[in-house]
């Protein structure tokens, strides 16, 4: 192979630094799994908010969480901008599997999201409502 302009020592030492570089990220990005990998995070310190069932969503709602922990939840609804509308429950929450049931005949067809909240965490998930 010919490289005008260039001679075989510069195309050397490109190809070395090249390398250099490759192996220098992949020790990073190994080292930033093996950081993540660490449980730092502590599991039994969050809920678990499950999509709901329906792909559309009309009238009764149930939201389904786990948590390992007693702990206070709330429920949130958001508009599509991710805005609160309204809390459909704030309560203590039981350790296992738990349901909170909410009518939804009472918002319009459209896209909102369902928001958990606890005192170290918030999950919101996408849902579609329409009556029909």
């Amino acid at each position: 192979m010919i490289l005008i302009g260039f001679n075989w020592q510069d195309v050397l030492i490109g190809m070395l630094w090249v390398s250099i570089i490759v192996l220098v990220l992949v020790i990073g990005y190994k080292k930033l799994l093996s950081h993540l990998g660490k449980d730092d995070i502590i599991r039994e310190d969050y809920c678990v908010l499950y999509n709901v069932e329906a792909s559309v969503v009309t009238g009764e709602i149930p939201f389904y969480f786990t948590s390992e922990q007693v702990k206070n939840v709330s429920i949130w609804i958001q508009d599509e901008s991710m805005n609160d509308l309204l809390e459909v429950s704030n309560q203590e929450c039981k350790v296992g599997g738990n349901i909170i049931r909410y009518d939804s005949t009472n918002l319009k067809n459209g896209t909102y999201f369902y928001c958990l909240r606890t005192e170290n965490q918030k999950i919101s998930k996408k849902m579609v409502i329409f009556h029909g």
